[in-house]
């Protein structure tokens, strides 16, 4: 879907992107993270050409991003960022409906896929489309933001730390909702966070990156057992390299018998190849129930300086 190939942003004598090679694949969720001014932003915007690359080349479906109208390209890649930025004398659904406008979609298209989108993102169409935006609290204009993005339905998503000004209750709730509606729509989402929760608990795949190059391209799983260097190490902390077993991450929820009961002592290993098609595994200590293990929570635990709860 998205390809890098040796890519580099320079200011002056500072490569801010340093030779970059990488291919997002279609349908992934793939975060970009590292510390403060190692050129995730700019590898990100470059994507959608708001900053031009210096040297190397992007391709964006096969084409490089170059061979695009900037407008019509834009319109195919939508854009989340941390300040939404909504227009405040426009209703809710006039601020979703701009870029179908701009595309020419007919009046009944808009408005079925400003409620649709509306209602998957937990916003009732109609209780909310004629609403402002000084009328929502700072995670529903998040929510509209996202909407907005998917309004004219682009294959790709850029998301710029989306969530970073939330309060923690409303950061993990957005996570949550995007990772379910990501279950429906399937997009290509790039998302930059400099959260190390946040990136194992969206990521499909992660890259970490330094100093403007790339340290390591890998799924959440790969990071945890195969970190590749001390940097690697350093950066998701104390998680690399530990033995955890499932009754450290059993969460205390009611037991549901359609999903599958794995015992107390079976490695996480084990447990993170069964999340990647079970939502949710239930864990036994002999004949005792003690509680279920999902995607959503084991990498949240893991990034709390590597403690589980």
């Amino acid at each position: 879907m998205i390809k890098f190939d040796n890519v580099s942003k320079i200011y002056g004598d500072k490569h801010a992107v340093d030779h970059v090679s990488m291919n997002i694949k279609e349908g992934e969720f793939f975060v970009l993270i590292g510390p403060s001014g190692c050129g995730k932003t700019t590898t990100l915007k470059m994507i959608n050409r708001l900053i031009p690359l210096s040297t190397g080349y992007i391709y964006f479906k096969d084409r490089p991003i170059s061979s695009y109208k900037l407008d019509e390209m834009r319109w195919d890649i939508g854009y989340v960022l941390q300040q939404i930025a909504l227009f405040p004398h426009m209703t809710i659904r006039d601020n979703i409906a701009q870029v179908p406008l701009m595309k020419r979609w007919s009046q009944a298209d808009i408005d079925s896929q400003v409620d649709r989108l509306l209602n998957m993102t937990g916003l009732p169409a109609e209780q909310y489309r004629h609403r402002y935006p000084a009328e929502l609290s700072g995670g529903q204009q998040q929510r509209v933001g996202v909407v907005r993005a998917l309004a004219a339905d682009p294959p790709v998503i850029l998301m710029d730390e989306p969530f970073s000004a939330l309060d923690p209750i409303s950061r993990e709730k957005l996570q949550d909702d995007l990772l379910k509606l990501q279950s429906e729509i399937k997009k290509t989402i790039i998302f930059v966070t400099h959260d190390i929760a946040e990136a194992f608990k969206l990521g499909d795949r992660i890259c970490l990156m330094n100093e403007g190059r790339i340290e390591q391209i890998g799924t959440p799983e790969e990071f945890m057992k195969n970190p590749k260097n001390d940097f690697v190490k350093s950066f998701i902390g104390n998680m690399a390299g530990r033995i955890y077993y499932a009754e450290n991450f059993a969460t205390p929820l009611p037991f549901d018998p359609q999903f599958q009961v794995m015992p107390a002592d079976t490695r996480m290993e084990e447990i993170y190849d069964l999340l990647q098609t079970h939502e949710r595994i239930n864990i036994e200590s002999g004949d005792k129930y003690i509680g279920a293990i999902t995607r959503s929570t084991v990498f949240t635990q893991l990034s709390k300086g590597g403690q589980p709860s």
